[in-house]
């Protein structure tokens, strides 16, 4: 698991997120010339900012772009927005998009598709409970399914959906994962179906990662810690590391990312961890990138940290030195 510590322990991945921003404005200005040759102390602050700069560079085979999308509109979010104990209610168990879900999904198809992104997807991972899956095929499938061309991601009206079986022709891989579920226990609305079940409407879906058929992991009257939902978190994004793919889409929930990317976030500039630990809309894509720092990051670091114990230790001896005239004899006498 990434242990997200500043002392000795560093984290071997962290994630830089990326959002749509305006460019820089440069202006060149004009000219100046300084006569004034420069003090020794800017020079000395001309060193400290060189020696900390204020971006990085990394390798691009150490990073990864991940793109993490909460699920559409879910029958159980319209009520439970406004009553969260309606989270509670059978009703919902593992919940469906509403109409107004799927048409989140349509949006999102279509500015993957015209962004050049449906091209660049390598893998899609989702979670296995129904929203998930409609979202996952929805944003990333292929258009309607012609029959007896490949298999299909989802099957005609899977879930309620009253839309048209969804074709995997020319799209990448889907994968079933669940260490990327939604808080486990209590809430029906995250109590999955049998894999046997989802097999029959998601049958271009791998779920060979899913180890047991019926949904073993969700409790009738424990509800998962957050702290558990955001080290589950990180051992996934350890896990996404060790793929081989370099463009990854993950499909998930509301409490797993945001708790997951908080964890990540604890340490970075407040502007970052303010942006990156905002609560996901439904159906909302933000592009994240995966750095492996274990043998780049590391090094810098602990340079950085000696050169600071080093000035520490020499401005302890000018302090001792200073305040005791009996070290200054003893340095005399010796030499």
């Amino acid at each position: 698991m990434v242990q997200l510590q500043l002392q000795l322990q560093l984290p071997s991945l962290f994630l830089a997120s990326f959002f749509s921003a305006p460019a820089a404005s440069f202006s060149a200005g004009p000219r100046r010339r300084l006569h004034r040759r420069p003090t020794s102390s800017s020079a000395a602050a001309a060193e400290m900012d060189a020696a900390n700069p204020s971006t990085a560079m990394y390798p691009l085979h150490r990073c990864k772009t991940i793109y993490l999308v909460r699920h559409a509109q879910g029958i159980h979010n319209v009520e439970g927005e406004k009553d969260h104990s309606a989270y509670m209610s059978p009703a919902y168990f593992d919940a469906h998009l509403t109409p107004l879900g799927w048409k989140q999904v349509d949006c999102l198809h279509e500015h993957v598709k015209n962004c050049g992104l449906a091209e660049k997807v390598e893998l899609v991972i989702t979670s296995p409970l129904l929203r998930t899956m409609q979202t996952a095929v929805g944003v990333f499938g292929g258009g309607d399914c012609i029959d007896g061309v490949g298999s299909p991601l989802m099957v005609k009206n899977a879930g309620h959906s009253d839309r048209p079986a969804i074709s995997s022709l020319n799209r990448p891989p889907f994968l079933a994962v669940e260490a990327c579920r939604e808080h486990l226990g209590v809430h029906p609305c995250d109590k999955r179906r049998s894999i046997t079940e989802y097999r029959t409407l998601f049958p271009a879906i791998d779920f060979s990662l899913i180890e047991n058929d019926e949904d073993v992991l969700w409790e009738p009257n424990v509800r998962e810690a957050n702290a558990s939902v955001a080290a589950r978190g990180m051992k996934f994004i350890d896990w996404l590391w060790t793929r081989e793919e370099k463009e990854i889409a993950i499909v998930s929930h509301s409490g797993f990312l945001y708790h997951t990317l908080s964890m990540y976030s604890k340490e970075s500039h407040p502007t970052i961890r303010e942006e990156v630990g905002k609560h996901f809309a439904n159906c909302e894509l933000r592009s994240i990138v995966l750095v492996d720092t274990r043998s780049v990051l590391c090094p810098y670091v602990s340079m950085a940290c000696f050169a600071f114990l080093m000035q520490w230790l020499v401005s302890m001896l000018q302090c001792a030195w200073v305040k005791s005239p009996q070290l200054q004899l003893s340095w005399k006498d010796s030499s």
